[in-house]
């Protein structure tokens, strides 16, 4: 199993636009964290300081619709735009200084998180263009190990600059990144065809039925649903593994999150080489089977086996997004390819916001050890679901 990561990096659009991916995923990730810290030490409010994170994810809720205008302009342009704009959108945000002006940071982190479901659509086209098809797993599992790789320290980064020198400062880092981004894609070399028009309204739909239509995406973005549902439900029980399976205080979770941040960086190394070896379907099917057993074997009373759960949880829930935006890209007309994926990624992400809620319920009343069984029974019956050869219409051209 040979890694063509390097062929990837030697491409100069696939190395550039890596390189934008880094130094705007680190300002993302510190501003991240802080903006929750921020909410709270104004506030005093819990609820309000985890708002902050549902804010920023709000957006991919209308991503259908967002993804639309990723197909009507160039891609290269709009990415400069897109995080230009985003560093503009920040300033408002150094005027919060108290409780009463929370709801600056609120409107702000709506609207970033909506550039962010924009930014995503614009790049799966243009990657899709840019990049040799037979490397496109390895750029996305690059892509991968560098957002992964930012989350390990840069939310370290945003709470050491907010408690030195407060909000104003991680968002003033958080623009500059945004512009140093803006300046990496404007080097970018990419010829871009002029984006057909389509009449209003006309593509608000088409990413679904390019995904429900598909043979390839269609059981990769259902089992990226499940598995990601089942990942929320896994995240809802964390504070319960530390505290009940552990004995461990809550500070223990950062712990874990970190082991489970360098498995996800292995897994995006690992992408390329055994998307080709397994496929798309069975990438994803051994991903899902590995995050399962290890959910299961989080109910293990061992600070070791949770660290290797939670290391094995990262390697391999992954896997299933990237095979499925990677076939995404592979399969998509170019005309549609930024609302298709999208709405996969809409498709995929919604069921873990819903699942956090219900986890967070269903722990205050069942044993954690009994819903960790559940969800690594229920992942494998999904890992099985995606090995097997379902034929389904294709879309219409």
């Amino acid at each position: 199993m040979r890694w063509t990561g390097g062929a990837v990096l030697r491409d100069r659009t696939a190395r550039l636009y890596l390189s934008g991916v880094v130094v705007s995923g680190f300002g993302s990730s510190a501003m991240w964290l802080a903006a929750g810290i921020w909410v709270k030490s104004l506030t005093g409010s819990d609820s309000l300081a985890a708002l902050t994170t549902f804010m920023m994810w709000a957006p991919t809720l209308i991503g259908p619709l967002l993804g639309t205008v990723a197909d009507r302009f160039r891609r290269r342009p709009l990415l400069i735009c897109s995080n230009l704009a985003t560093a503009v959108l920040l300033l408002p945000v150094l005027a919060v200084d108290s409780a009463e002006r929370v709801w600056i940071l609120f409107a702000v982190l709506v609207l970033y998180g909506a550039g962010s479901v924009v930014h995503d659509a614009a790049e799966a086209g243009l990657i899709a263009a840019a990049v040799d098809g037979r490397l496109l797993g390895d750029f996305n599992g690059l892509r991968t190990t560098a957002n992964e790789g930012m989350k390990l320290f840069a939310p370290l980064t945003g709470a050491a600059l907010f408690t030195s020198f407060g909000g104003p400062s991680v968002a003033v880092l958080d623009m500059v990144s945004f512009a140093v981004a803006a300046g990496i894609f404007a080097l970018l070399r990419v010829h871009e065809e002029k984006p057909v028009r389509r009449a209003a309204g006309d593509g608000l739909l088409e990413g679904a039925r390019r995904v429900w239509g598909s043979p390839a995406l269609r059981p990769l973005v259902l089992g990226g649903a499940a598995a990601m549902g089942l990942a929320g439900l896994n995240g809802a029980l964390v504070f319960a593994v530390a505290d009940t399976v552990l004995d461990r205080s809550p500070a223990f979770v950062g712990v874990l999150y970190t082991a489970q941040g360098v498995g996800s960086v292995l897994s995006g190394l690992l992408a390329g080489p055994l998307l080709r070896r397994l496929g798309e379907r069975g990438f994803a099917a051994a991903g899902v089977a590995v995050f399962a057993t290890a959910a299961a074997l989080r109910m293990l009373p061992y600070d070791a086996a949770a660290l290797v759960c939670s290391a094995a949880i990262g390697l391999g829930l992954p896997s299933v997004l990237i095979a499925a935006m990677t076939a995404v890209q592979r399969e998509t007309p170019d005309t549609v390819v930024g609302r298709t994926a999208a709405t996969a990624s809409t498709l995929m992400f919604v069921p873990n916001a819903v699942t956090l809620a219900v986890g967070a319920g269903l722990v205050a009343f069942l044993d954690v050890r009994a819903l960790l069984l559940a969800i690594g029974a229920l992942g494998l019956l999904t890992a099985l679901l995606l090995t097997r050869r379902t034929q389904y219409p294709s879309a219409a051209s």
